[in-house]
């Protein structure tokens, strides 16, 4: 029990008396009421430093002025500094803090920080270490299939394909050795890191105990002195993607055994870089950025709302070529066809129009909709997002050329599959499934080639972040799907089943709009407000 309101021996103002006072005057070392608190500071003879009673021991004597308390902290030093030390001339041009409002502020941080590791952090390592088990049961599984595979086409093809088929098998007990490796990789790193957070947990705990009693200098430096680690542990370490390996078997032709067997793929493994990385950094001329579009991953084509313009650069920043939309109006959103001819949507003209050469003809002429954004798909079809001139409807339309093939609206029930309004991007998937980002519903909604819903992700089951707001939207060779955080400024990698893997957080990105990746999955991003593309790097 706090000796405060112990019955034996109340505390009680030192000026008049009153048990229980919750103030405490630092400097002279006397606990007072609220009453007593105005009639103490009125006295001027001496410096005062008023505190909640509980945290009375939060000014450490100064080191260098015996006499005098600790009331401020040099953020430049960081150290806690008396009212000499802050008059002096080593101090004169640094930062200062009061330690109350900084203590609080750390108290604050490590309870939210214990929050975070305890909701949020741990039981994530936690369900990641659960999966390991599955992961591995799932690679003896699929051996198991591929084996089972080789041994069916073996028996047809007798003591000739023996050797070649034991080579086969071979092969997919190194690539399970490779798997297994990797996963022994992220099941160490996920243990290593899970034995950090407990211990960070721990300490915590400790420290925030310790807070409760009555404080002495140690407890108040471990305070000063504390960092968060919380950020270094938001994302799970190793991350890593599988190609798994298939085999492929063919008719035998007994003069061509070997070929005739058929290949297994390589088992691909890929992993997602810890910390992200800006390979270039592009300042364009738009004040508001909105898309852009690799082409020959060495040049970007661009548009913005400042005007008519649409832009070519190259990954050094220098601009290689400009074209002027064909009727005076902002474009919406570029794509590049398979040979590389530009398309844009041109909203106010209700038009989708091709560039090529020097040449620009309108494929597509509405009425009563719009043409918001687009994108070319693996066949060559031209996928387009487009909102009625009301506003009340919203719809993806697939063109063949300039024939409509497809028109996707509505769900099983009836229901609209996207909300009304104008902020939205589209993709296609590797596995052809059509991906819209709607800003509005913060919802990335994905269909299948057939228009049926497959999902809608609202963002990761347990996150920080605030409300979800996806603006730009592209995927990449793994069918992942990327979209970019308008209100967070992030990008959220999805994967296209929808399960969330993990955020681009660390690229100091301002209002991320459009995205697409190259060939290499490198990671396109504009951004609206200062006009500039940043090349990022997220796969090692």
């Amino acid at each position: 029990m706090d000796p405060m309101y112990s019955l034996q021996d109340v505390i009680r103002c030192d000026l008049c008396e009153t048990p229980v006072p919750p103030k405490h005057c630092a400097i002279c070392h006397i606990h007072l009421c609220e009453v007593c608190v105005g009639k103490h500071l009125s006295d001027e003879s001496k410096d005062h430093y008023i505190v909640p009673f509980k945290l009375r021991g939060i000014t450490p004597k100064c080191p260098n002025h015996s006499t005098e308390v600790c009331t401020q902290l040099c953020t430049t030093c960081n150290i806690p500094v008396c009212p000499l030390c802050v008059a002096s001339s080593e101090h004169e041009e640094h930062k200062k803090k009061d330690v109350l409002t900084l203590f609080e502020t750390k108290r604050e941080l490590i309870l939210k920080n214990l929050q975070d590791l305890e909701k949020n952090i741990y039981p994530k390592y936690q369900k990641a270490a659960t999966n390991i088990p599955v992961q591995r049961a799932d690679v003896n599984k699929r051996s198991q299939k591929l084996t089972t595979a080789l041994d069916k086409q073996g028996e047809a093809l007798h003591t000739e394909i023996d050797t070649i088929i034991q080579g086969m098998k071979s092969d997919i007990d190194d690539m399970d050795a490779k798997h297994i490796a990797a996963i022994d990789q992220q099941e160490d790193a996920i243990n290593h890191t899970i034995t950090k957070i407990t211990q960070v947990i721990l300490d915590l705990k400790r420290l925030l105990e310790r807070l409760q009693d009555k404080l002495d200098t140690s407890d108040v430096c471990l305070v000063y002195e504390y960092t968060s680690r919380t950020d270094a542990f938001r994302n799970l370490p190793a991350h890593f993607q599988v190609t798994l390996p298939t085999f492929t078997p063919q008719e035998i032709n007994r003069e061509q055994i070997h070929q005739q067997i058929g290949s297994l793929s390589e088992l691909a493994i890929t992993f997602l870089l810890d910390e992200p990385r800006i390979l270039t950094n592009i300042q364009t001329e738009y004040e508001g950025l909105f898309s852009v579009s690799c082409s020959i991953d060495s040049e970007l084509w661009t548009c913005g709302n400042e005007n008519n313009i649409l832009r070519l650069y190259n990954l050094q920043g220098e601009l290689l070529r400009s074209i002027r939309t064909q009727s005076g109006n902002v474009p919406w959103d570029i794509a590049l066809t398979r040979s590389e001819n530009l398309v844009y949507t041109d909203p106010d003209d209700k038009s989708i129009n091709q560039v090529s050469g020097t040449q620009t003809r309108a494929l597509v002429k509405l009425r009563g909709w719009r043409p918001l954004r687009l994108c070319i798909t693996s066949s060559g079809d031209l996928l387009v997002i487009m909102g009625s001139d009301d506003k009340e409807q919203t719809k993806v339309v697939r063109y063949s050329g300039s024939t409509e093939k497809q028109s996707i609206q509505w769900d099983d029930q009836g229901n609209p599959l996207y909300t009304p309004g104008y902020p939205k991007y589209l993709s296609e998937n590797r596995n052809l499934d059509i991906c819209v980002a709607d800003f509005l519903a913060g919802t990335v909604v994905v269909v299948n080639a057939a228009g049926k819903l497959r999902f809608r992700y609202t963002g990761p089951p347990s996150t920080p972040q605030e409300l979800f707001r996806p603006f730009g939207i592209t995927t990449d060779s793994l069918g992942n799907i990327l979209t970019a955080d308008w209100d967070n400024h992030c990008i959220h990698i999805i994967d296209q089943d929808g399960n969330f893997r993990r955020y681009i957080y660390n690229c100091d990105l301002q209002k991320p709009q459009g995205l697409c990746v190259d060939s290499r999955d490198n990671l396109f991003v504009t951004e609206y407000l200062n006009g500039k593309v940043k090349k990022i790097q997220y796969y090692k």
